[in-house]
């Protein structure tokens, strides 16, 4: 799924959250965007989700059809989009007061999925589960931070979507969670070509799964990095100090 940012402006009383006059995330990205505390990463998320509205401008995703043409939306218009678009930005995205179980048959139902199906997906993220959400006769509410992160990012995969964002996804994860969830991006971004958008302050998982990177300050866009072989990690080191 290719991403179009027109104009696009949100304030929140004086403060600029995002102001982007034009940008375009391309069909099959792995896009990492990075930023300090309050520079518009999670703001142009729900943006682009329909979260909250735009002050001035658009987002419009266009999805490509089988004969390769494109069909332009805008999610604040259509909700077409939904069905191949899977996001988890926070807890705010579950259902706390459900099991993991009784969640994912949730959104398996949602997306038109039969139990069956759904726990064969389910089950397809055994290792990056650890053996600690399936089975635990727990509720969502009562699950460790780093547990309640591996439910969202499970269930924004379950439907295999066309777009994926994951905000701080790493946050919370014990660092074998946090290299299996970087193994399963890779990979889920090589055999199906979605687009994957991600916010993290890890500069270093970042750079090792992005194939962009875009650098966002005060709600500006002032970085678009291509990262082949990490080329841009230094270029980051060094706007951020790292070392010094």
């Amino acid at each position: 799924m290719r991403i179009n940012i027109s104009n696009l402006k949100k304030t929140f009383g004086d403060k600029t959250a995002v102001s982007i006059p034009d940008f375009t995330i391309n069909d099959g990205d792995m896009l990492g965007l990075v930023g300090n505390n309050g520079a518009g990463k999670t703001t142009l998320f729900r943006l682009m989700l329909d979260l909250i509205k735009a002050d001035e401008g658009t987002v419009t995703m266009s999805i490509k059809s089988q004969d390769g043409t494109y069909e332009e939306i805008n999610p604040a218009e259509s909700e077409d989009w939904k069905v191949s678009t899977g996001a988890y930005i926070d807890e705010g995205f579950l259902i706390d007061f459900l099991t993991p179980e009784e969640y994912f048959r949730f959104i398996g139902k949602v997306n038109g999925l039969s139990e069956q199906e759904t726990n064969e997906r389910v089950s397809s993220f055994e290792h990056f589960m650890g053996g600690e959400i399936l089975g635990q006769k727990k509720l969502i509410r009562n699950l460790s931070a780093g547990n309640k992160q591996k439910v969202g990012i499970i269930s924004a995969l379950i439907n295999r979507p066309d777009l994926l964002i994951l905000d701080e996804p790493f946050n919370f994860l014990d660092p074998t969670s946090q290299n299996s969830l970087k193994h399963i991006l890779e990979d889920y971004n090589t055999q199906s070509s979605a687009t994957i958008l991600i916010s993290s302050h890890n500069l270093t998982h970042t750079v090792d799964i992005s194939s962009r990177i875009v650098l966002l300050e005060k709600g500006v866009i002032i970085k678009d990095l291509p990262n082949k072989n990490n080329c841009a990690e230094k270029e980051l080191e060094d706007y951020f100090n790292i070392g010094e």
